[in-house]
């Protein structure tokens, strides 16, 4: 199971993408969708989609993805702390990432 079929219970549609343009002008990046649509979950379905497209981090099923405002807000725990900085790295590439917060990460 992926990322975005674990957290948001949704295959990957055809045509994703991880830095998605939005579909009208007034979109904030934050909330682009998969697809270019408004969703007030955009980036982090954008970042869940770009974790399942990095073949380095398997879905760790006890680590979650959120998302308040530009910042991609990560918890639950990781094996390593070179997986937290992979990930870290992952979601600082995604449009509309302002920052990652990891303050709720336990590693180990």
């Amino acid at each position: 199971m992926g990322w975005l079929q674990r957290m948001f219970g949704m295959e990957k549609p055809a045509n994703a993408q991880v830095n998605a343009a939005a579909t009208d002008n007034q979109t904030p990046p934050e909330r682009v969708g998969l697809n270019g649509e408004y969703d007030e979950s955009g980036l982090a379905k954008r970042v869940a989609l770009a974790f399942d497209q990095d073949a380095s981090l398997t879905d760790y099923d006890r680590l979650w993805v959120a998302q308040t405002g530009g910042t991609v807000v990560l918890k639950g725990e990781v094996p390593s702390q070179d997986v937290l900085n992979k990930m870290v790295s992952v979601a600082r590439g995604v449009s509309g990432a302002t920052n990652v917060s990891t303050d709720q990460v336990q590693v180990g």
